[in-house]
Order: C-alpha cells, then sequence, then structure tokens
C-alpha cells in the first residue's frame, strides 16, 4: 500500500484468546493503510476474537515509519522498517539513511522485529524498465546489508523475481544465514526450496484460496509444513470470499475489505489442502514465525 493514514493514540489493547480458541500470527498486515484509517482499533479487536493474537506490520516507505512504530506500540502488535521495491520510484539515497538511523533509534525497541518490507518487484510494468530494476537492485542490497548490520531478519516481497532475490541474499551472506519471511510467495518448487535452504520461511495468505491458483496451493500442500507461515497482507490481496471483479465494481458491487480476522478461514483453506487439522497448522506456523521473527517470542510470552 501507498496511501497511508498516521491515527490518533487510543488505549493500548490487551486481548487474551478464549482457551479453546486457535491462535494465529498474521505475519503481513499493512493495518496502517488509508483502507482502515479510524478503524484501525476496531479491526485489531475483531483479529483478537478471531484467533488472531499477533500481527506483523510492516513498513513501506520513510513516510510511514512512525504510523507502523505507533499502531505496533498501541494495538500490542510488532512492526518491521524498510522501503518497498514500490515506493523506490519516489525514494531518494538519502531514504537509507534515513533507515539506518530509525534502526539505530529503535534497536532497543522489542516491538521492532524486522527490515521490512523490502525486495524486487519485476511484475509492474513500471518496475521492470532497465534503470528502475537497477535502482530497485541498489536499494534491496543496502537493505539487506543494513538487516546484517542490525541483526534483524527481513521481510521480503518477492515479485517474479525469487532467483534474483536469492542470489543477492547469497552475495550479501554467502554462508546463507538469513532469518526471515518470503511474503507472499508464489515461485516454484525449486526457488522454495533455495529461500528455505537461505534460512527464510514462505508467508501464504488469501491467494491461496482461489480454484485457479493451482501451483501456489500444490506448494501449499506439499512443502514441509515447516517452511510456512500465515500471513493476510491486508488490506491487500483479498481471499476469494471477498473478491469482486472490476464489472462488478462497475455495477456497483462492493469489493469486501480483507483484514486480519480473515485468517482462520484462509489457514483453514490450507490445512485442506494439506490434509491435517487446522489447530495443528496454528501451532506449527506459530513456531515458524517465532523462528523466522525471533523478537516475538518475547512478546508472546510476557
Amino acid at each position: 500500500m501507498l496511501i497511508f493514514f498516521l491515527v490518533a493514540p487510543y488505549h493500548n489493547l490487551q486481548f487474551s484468546a478464549p482457551p479453546d480458541m486457535t491462535n494465529w500470527i498474521d505475519t503481513h498486515c499493512h493495518l496502517d493503510a488509508s483502507d482502515f484509517g479510524a478503524d484501525a482499533p476496531e479491526v485489531a479487536t475483531r483479529a483478537r476474537a478471531a484467533g488472531v493474537m499477533h500481527c506483523v506490520l510492516p513498513a513501506v516507505c520513510v513516510n510511514n515509519f512512525e504510523a507502523v512504530r505507533l499502531l505496533a506500540h498501541q494495538s500490542g502488535y510488532s512492526y518491521a522498517l524498510g522501503i518497498h521495491p514500490v515506493s523506490v520510484p519516489q525514494a531518494q539515497d538519502s531514504d537509507l539513511k534515513a533507515l539506518d538511523r530509525e534502526l539505530n533509534l529503535r534497536q532497543s525497541d522489542p516491538r521492532l522485529v524486522a527490515v521490512g518490507e523490502i525486495g524486487l518487484d519485476f511484475f509492474l510494468p513500471e518496475l521492470v524498465q532497465p534503470a528502475m530494476r537497477e535502482r530497485q537492485t541498489f536499494f534491496y542490497r543496502e537493505q539487506l546489508k543494513l538487516a546484517k548490520t542490525h541483526g534483524l531478519p527481513v521481510i521480503l516481497h518477492v515479485r517474479q523475481s525469487a532467483d534474483v532475490i536469492a542470489k543477492h541474499l547469497r552475495d550479501i551472506a554467502p554462508s546463507g544465514d538469513w532469518t526471515g519471511i518470503a511474503h507472499a510467495f508464489n515461485g516454484s518448487f525449486q526457488q522454495a526450496e533455495v529461500l528455505v535452504k537461505l534460512g527464510l520461511k514462505l508467508g501464504f495468505g488469501g491467494a491461496v484460496t482461489y480454484d485457479n491458483a493451482r501451483q501456489l496451493q500444490r506448494l501449499a500442500a506439499q512443502l514441509p509444513l515447516s517452511a510456512l507461515v500465515m500471513e493476510t497482507d491486508s488490506p491487500d490481496i483479498p481471499p476469494h470470499w471477498l473478491y469482486t471483479t472490476a464489472a462488478d465494481r462497475a455495477r456497483g458491487v462492493a469489493q469486501g475489505r480483507n483484514q486480519p480476522a480473515e485468517l482462520p478461514r484462509i489457514a483453514q483453506h490450507v490445512a485442506n489442502l494439506r490434509g491435517m487439522p487446522v489447530d495443528e497448522l496454528a501451532q506449527a506456523t506459530t513456531a515458524n514465525a517465532l523462528q523466522a521473527l525471533p523478537r516475538l517470542k518475547a512478546l508472546l510470552t510476557c
């Protein structure tokens, strides 16, 4: 998302799910997006009521660093700081210095859990021209270096770019000792195996619920359970039950708003694909999220 809403402070929310409720971590949610606005506290409340005990809020540009930080603290969530590839055309080299300064400033903040959302987008037409590919790559590599400097995991945007993403991970850290998440992963089995071997978990969300998402469903069904984490990317990538076509929208049919409370239903779809109980999927993907983002453990056990 590129339009953001800085909410006024509200009371620090404390939630606990009923003891018989399956608990989930939404590892990727843009709660600061304008789609939520002043409704952000209610979105968090609905998420908790649905069994989503925690959300990770990644930044996408320097202008929303403070928004995600405040929301994380106000809601009891966590956040990541980074410059998204879609933000690169508007970004300045000085933004990398601003990110470095912010990471230094927040180094003792337990709710800062990663550098992200960073990565490469080789799908959008405005980002695939040679000059912009080079610019994206520069920002991606510099932010990987910052993650290593500050000892933080990465949350990666990987859109038609998995091979190049992996190449630069290997270049920056030849030993392959990365932690983090390849968000909204939609590559091949071979690409998945490479990223997992480098130390990353793979994020699955609403896209897996569509009937025509055959390759993605095969990945969700057949990859090792230890590789998977769950996400919504809300308000983006709505599950199929919220989606309306452009023609429907032209006729005035509203598209449903994706939000963290949708995660359990998305996860049930993944559990069905894998032929496993949904509570076992919750337990496994929560453990995987704690491995990918180690600072979460202290937040969820305090």
